[in-house]
């Protein structure tokens, strides 16, 4: 087995993008390990409605990077104190294999002091009953990865916070996350694994992983600058752009309401590809113009926060709905 060093990016559609380049060229003969860590980030499985995931508003001030992965499953928080771990490998029939996969990890962790880590269910890992690692697969031409993450020092209130749901009401056939009940592994190790930074427990692991004492022992493949410029070349292509990330959302309705002192305002979108193909808007306001030149105005367009922003500051939203300004109507949509 190799280690490929992705050389301290923290920038998750980089990451993923190398992840990516890993599985879709054969570079060695053998296994590689890829170790991680991202900047604040939500990720995304391959099959869900970012849109429904995602705590927008908390996303947008908070300035989180929203990216959706190459495997299926849910939706997970990545911070500076959480790390991804994948193999990367021929499929020689091992796909959906999790226990082939997360044993090394387990058996590291195991000489760390955390004993009670174990694999539960179909792919996640556990400490003493409570989830501190998930799990996916994916497979392309013959090559496929498996990854999960692992919180270490993580902020586990961000979680909550960034991926609590709107209230907004979705009805899409994306595929929902699960929630569990996680904790951060850094309590279960030993008390001199207590005080490294994430970095320095990712490292320790990696010599465990490899068996050997000094990282210097551990068997590397080094990336060409070719190989960096292919793997920023997929990054542009899909995972650091908004149609990738967002647009790739199975196709949802949504549905947003709120009482206004002027009267209640219902907002209803038909999504198909992250663009809004119907608009309705009902309510016992009181409005002089059509309301359907609003409904049209706001049709074909991305739904997305400053593309719908942009619509409503050109309309009159005083003539066809009441005293109400643009940005309160994206707020009512987005929170």
């Amino acid at each position: 087995m190799y280690f490929v060093d992705n050389e301290n990016n923290y920038d998750a559609s980089v990451n993923i993008a190398l992840e990516t380049y890993l599985v879709e060229n054969r570079l060695v003969d053998e296994p590689i390990l890829l170790f991680y860590i991202n900047e604040p980030s939500i990720i995304i499985g391959r099959n869900q409605n970012t849109f429904e995931e995602i705590n927008q508003a908390y996303v947008d001030e908070h300035n989180i990077r929203v990216v959706r992965r190459m495997s299926g499953g849910g939706a997970v928080y990545h911070d500076l104190g959480n790390f991804s771990f994948c193999f990367i490998k021929d499929d020689d029939g091992s796909f959906r294999d999790f226990k082939a996969f997360t044993q090394p990890v387990i058996d590291a962790l195991h000489k760390m002091g955390a004993s009670s880590a174990e694999l539960l269910g179909r792919n996640d890992l556990l400490v003493d009953g409570k989830k501190f690692s998930g799990n996916a697969m994916y497979a392309k031409r013959g090559r496929m990865t498996a990854h999960g993450t692992i919180l270490f020092d993580s902020d586990l209130d961000e979680v909550n916070n960034a991926l609590k749901p709107n209230k907004a009401k979705y009805e899409s056939k994306g595929v929902k996350s699960v929630r569990s009940r996680v904790t951060n592994l850094k309590p279960y190790v030993d008390d001199k694994y207590k005080e490294l930074t994430t970095e320095q427990f990712r490292d320790l692991l990696l010599l465990e992983i490899f068996g050997v004492e000094k990282r210097e022992d551990v068997k590397e493949y080094h990336l060409t600058k070719e190989d960096w410029e292919k793997v920023y070349q997929i990054r542009e292509e899909r995972f650091g752009n908004w149609d990738w990330n967002f647009g790739h959302s199975p196709k949802f309705d949504i549905q947003a309401s709120n009482k206004f002192p002027f009267g209640f305002v219902d907002m209803r979108f038909n999504i198909k590809d992250a663009m809004i193909t119907d608009t309705k808007i009902y309510g016992d306001f009181f409005g002089l113009g059509e309301i359907e030149d609003l409904e049209n105005a706001l049709t074909g367009v991305k739904f997305e926060r400053q593309s719908i922003l942009e619509v409503l500051q050109d309309m009159d939203l005083k003539k066809y709905l009441g005293n109400v300004e643009a940005e309160e109507l994206v707020e009512m949509i987005f929170s």
